[in-house]
Order: structure tokens, then sequence, then C-alpha cells
């Protein structure tokens, strides 16, 4: 289930969609993994970040349009910063959540008709590998876990020293 729900989180920050795209329109991309296991969850994947206001900042989100959630027709601008929260719950036992945030950004497409956006990966903290079953990763999500991995390291690793730059460095090593 952790590997599923990982793969939702990477799908969201892979994501391409043209301008004009309501959060609803993309929240599929995190769910379908989970869906094929006859698994979902309850909250949306994402919801508008701000500064200084409120953790959850719309109008912007993504999320089923199922049931009226606020935000979810709202169509996604570059410059907006939402969550990228996949996850999963099994009632009175665990729960899983694997959560960035991302900026929404113009992305030149060769040959695309139209404009596109895509996100841009604004939160660089190791994700816990320990429960990841790499076998139900694709060859594309393997590579997204070295590449963010690799700047998480970039990042962070000139500002730690000894026991911390080592867990670092293991944490942070290709899959």
């Amino acid at each position: 289930r952790y590997t599923r729900v990982l793969k939702g989180h990477i799908a969201i920050d892979l994501a391409l969609f043209p301008q004009g795209t309501a959060g609803s329109q993309i929240d599929a991309f995190a769910r379908q993994f989970l869906w094929q296991a006859g698994l979902d969850y309850a909250h949306g994947t994402g919801h508008g970040v701000g500064s200084f206001l409120s953790v959850h900042e719309g109008p912007q989100r993504i999320a089923k349009s199922a049931g009226g959630q606020a935000g979810t027709d709202q169509e996604l601008f570059a410059g907006m910063i939402l969550s990228n929260e996949p996850g999963y719950y099994k009632q009175d036992h665990f729960g899983i959540r694997i959560e960035s945030l991302v900026l929404v950004e113009s992305r030149e497409i060769d040959g695309a008709e139209g404009d596109y956006l895509g996100f841009e990966t604004l939160t660089f903290v190791p994700i816990d590998r320990k429960l990841v079953d790499k076998n139900l990763l694709s060859p594309s999500e393997i590579a997204w876990w070295d590449q963010y991995h690799a700047k998480v390291f970039d990042i962070l690793g000139p500002q730690l020293t000894g026991d911390d730059l080592a867990w670092l460095e293991r944490e942070c090593a290709p899959l």
C-alpha cells in the first residue's frame, strides 16, 4: 500500500496538463494505483497553500469533484502552490501519507498544441524507503526517486556533518 501511495505522489509530481485544467481532472492520477487494488482515501490529494494565512488556502484543490468540494473545479494557474499528498488509511490500524508542496509552472512541450502546465517540487526531504516495494515501480518511477533524492542530498548535504550527513547519504542512495 505504501508503494501505491508513492506511485500516486510521483504521478502528480510528473503530471503535465493543458492550461485550463482543474484539480479535479488530475486527482485520479494519484488515486489510480490504489484503485487498482480496490483501495482509496477519503481526503483530497492536494489543497492550496499560501503564506501567513491558512494551511488550507484556496481556491485551488486537487480532489474528487463529487460531493461539491469547494475549489475542485478551480482552474490551476502558473504560480499557484498546492500540496501533493495522496494517502491511505486502514481504520484502527495505520495510515500512510506522502506529502510535499508543489508550484504550478508553465511547461514547454515540443509539438504541443496549446499551453501546458506541470509541477515543480518545493519540499526536499527524504521519503522513507523502508516500505518501498521496488518491484511495483516502473523504470521511470525509479528514475524519479533517484533524481529526487539526488537533489535532496545536493540541497541538504552541504548543511550537515558527521552522523547526520551519513544518515542523509543512506536515505538518499539510489533505489
